[in-house]
């Protein structure tokens, strides 16, 4: 077999990666805990995240687990590519207000259902003991695009909440054992937001506001290996609060509906709309059971609680007071089980299952679809040879069914947003990913 010399791949590595940073920080990926996402484009998508904090095979380690770093030597690289794609719709129940109409919602996520992601993750080993890292990609979001009329317009027609990391990391080799990582979360969020005015006569108005920020955080990582073939992983990454300031722009609106929106300084205002990304705690195992089977399993928390005001919209156009809504969510937990297995010396087939619980009590906001998820991951490795491998995968995430019943304070013809009943049906989304891996 032909194999590139090592200097021509570095070259194609750097190029390769910085075509994909681009990308990745420009892109968000759908929900898993929350709309927190373990999985970007790397091996991790195959076995549905199982072993998240101590598999560390790869470079994807300064994401999941700086500690784990002091397991390579030389340098490592790793881009991992993604595509998203799901046929989440909405189905009214007939129970909504008539006035707001039966118009689908047509294929909620990204553009038509396909939504991109990836990362960029370097390893760099400065002596036996001391490893160096940095990580860019997208680890917060998503991004929903209804149809112009359907039912909920006045809830939502278009949003997009993204959060992007760059991650320099540390980790330090303790023991022989024991291993401590750290990394430097700079996190970029970006927020836009359209929803659907009832003007009460003629078509509607619309309110659009957008805005991009920086956020502060950190997280912290420790792996234990109590044999060669076993090793323990937990990591702490710590909340990072988003204080979006967006313009609130009102197009469309009628004379009377202006009129009171210029008088409560509503219209070109700054609104302040905080989000806080929650901190998580995660921990992990991997366990090799022979030289063919290894076992992965992980158990895991989010603080969904502190997540903040998100949905955007005028409750009654008689009285405009308010346009941001606490959404009152709950601290979700995750649990994995996960499987690798060497068919041959450069194949490994990957295998996991996970869950995690629903951070919404009851029913969903259309602003944020999604609840607890089953998910389930396969996948294959191939190392090709010493300095180069290449991996594909599959995870699909099931989210059955998410009802909603929005009761509005004023009905459609007095000019508030009317009631929206129905659910999502199914709820599924498959993630399909490529990475490939280089050392150096």
């Amino acid at each position: 077999m032909n194999h590139f010399p090592a200097s021509r791949r570095a070259k194609q590595a750097l190029l390769a990666a910085m075509t994909i940073t681009v990308g990745a920080l420009a892109s968000g990926n759908a929900i898993a805990g929350g709309i927190i996402v373990y999985e970007v484009g790397t091996e991790d998508v195959g076995l549905a995240a199982a072993g998240y904090a101590a598999r560390a095979q790869d470079a994807t380690t300064v994401l999941t687990n700086p500690a784990g770093m002091v397991r390579f030597d030389g340098t490592q690289v790793q881009l991992g590519t993604q595509l998203l794609y799901s046929d989440m719709k909405f189905s009214n129940s007939g129970a909504s207000s008539p006035a707001l109409g039966n118009i689908g919602s047509g294929n909620i996520i990204g553009d038509n259902g396909w939504f991109p992601g990836g990362g960029l993750f370097l390893s760099y080993s400065v002596s036996p003991d001391l490893k160096l890292g940095l990580a860019a990609t997208g680890t917060f979001g998503s991004s929903l695009n209804y149809n112009d009329n359907w039912a909920g317009r006045y809830y939502a027609q278009q949003a997009t909440l993204i959060g992007a990391s760059l991650l320099p990391s540390i980790a330090f080799r303790v023991t022989d054992k024991l291993s401590l990582g750290a990394s430097v979360n700079a996190m970029y969020g970006y927020l836009k937001n359209e929803t659907g005015i009832n003007n009460i006569v003629g078509a509607d108005g619309k309110l659009s506001m957008s805005d991009g920020t920086w956020g502060w955080g950190g997280n912290l990582g420790l792996m234990y290996e109590a044999t060669p073939g076993t090793r323990f992983g937990l990591t702490y990454s710590s909340q990072v609060k988003l204080d979006f300031e967006p313009e609130a722009r009102f197009s469309g609106t009628g004379p009377l509906l202006t009129a009171l929106l210029n008088a409560r300084g509503l219209n070109r205002t700054k609104i302040d709309l905080g989000i806080t990304v929650p901190q998580q705690v995660m921990g992990s195992v991997f366990h090799t059971v022979n030289d063919r089977l290894a076992l992965l399993g992980n158990v895991g928390w989010q603080q969904w609680s502190k997540f903040g005001d998100v949905e955007v919209g005028i409750a009654d156009i008689n009285n405009p007071t308010s346009l941001t809504t606490n959404l009152n969510f709950k601290d979700t937990w995750h649990a994995a089980l996960g499987a690798q297995y060497r068919i041959s010396e450069p194949w490994r087939l990957n295998l996991g299952v996970a869950y995690d619980s629903a951070f919404q009590s009851g029913n969903v906001t259309p602003i944020l679809p999604t609840n607890q998820g089953w998910r389930f991951g396969i996948g294959g490795q191939n190392q090709v040879d010493k300095t180069f491998g290449w991996g594909l995968a599959a995870e699909y995430i099931y989210g059955g069914t998410g009802d909603v019943n929005k009761q509005a304070t004023l009905p459609v013809l007095l000019g508030g947003r009317g009631n929206l009943v129905g659910s999502y049906d199914k709820i599924g989304i498959l993630y399909m990913s490529a990475n490939f891996n280089w050392k150096f």
